[in-house]
């Protein structure tokens, strides 16, 4: 299946310290491509891998669900802890609820946490029927290049497969369960105005790990790291890293 211009992952080998970047459902590694090259400019090294079903076509992603996935950034993760000692895991939208189910089943193996967005509640009244809307619909609208920043467009799905969607509720499930596993430092985005996900998965994550640091963002929409937000998301979760990292960056 042809690959979308700008889909494709990326990586890049420095020091010690490695960052694996989950991108959103319906997504590309193209949202979080300025942040992963920002983060390799400072001196780590970085895996942001293309999701199954992703940066192709709608209807491919209709044959995958959410355990395809989250394999394949468990396999992006095996490899990059295979060549740095000290992991971080990222995310935006959905690719915030994959960080943190890494980190549930990782345990003290990743460093540290970011997530932007996160997306761990089924929070649509829709997708509440996804698993017989299926039968009958194969894509509704999509809820891509939700960008407040003038100009910038976000490479994603116009449409969104249901039979893929219909997997969702249990994930976010499995990962609120289970939120309580997620013992390493965490640090949340949460966009005051993001009409994706609403500020139910923030105020989860708020209840259920009050420890969480938690900074708001004024001036973007869902896709922070494309939009007037990215530079103090980008500069933010360097400085995290740098905190919670016990060895240095290569350029420290």
């Amino acid at each position: 299946m042809p690959l979308m211009a700008g889909a494709e992952p990326y990586r890049y080998e420095a020091g010690q310290v490695g960052v694996l970047l989950c991108h959103g459902f319906t997504g590309t590694p193209q949202s979080l491509r300025p942040w992963a090259e920002y983060l390799a400019a400072h001196g780590l090294s970085v895996s942001l891998p293309r999701q199954p079903g992703h940066g192709t076509t709608w209807q491919e992603m209709n044959r995958t669900r959410w355990e395809d996935w989250y394999s394949e950034l468990e396999k992006a993760f095996q490899d990059l802890r295979g060549r740095c000692p000290e992991v971080f895991v990222a995310g935006l939208s959905l690719g915030g609820c994959m960080a943190l189910r890494l980190a549930q089943v990782h345990g003290e193996a990743i460093r540290g946490v970011v997530a932007v967005n996160p997306s761990i509640a089924n929070d649509v009244p829709l997708l509440r029927i996804a698993p017989v809307l299926r039968w009958f619909v194969r894509s509704v609208p999509g809820v891509a290049n939700d960008v407040k920043k003038e100009g910038v467009t976000e490479l994603a799905y116009t449409r969104t497969p249901v039979a893929a969607a219909s997997t969702l509720p249990r994930l976010w499930s499995l990962v609120q369960a289970e939120l309580e596993k997620v013992t390493q430092p965490l640090l949340v985005y949460h966009s005051t105005d993001d009409h994706v996900v609403k500020p139910t998965s923030v105020a989860i994550i708020r209840r259920i790990l009050p420890n969480t640091q938690i900074e708001e963002l004024s001036d973007s929409y869902h896709v922070a790291t494309l939009d007037n937000d990215a530079d103090t998301i980008f500069a933010g979760s360097l400085d995290f890293i740098r905190t919670h990292a016990s060895v240095p960056l290569q350029r420290d």
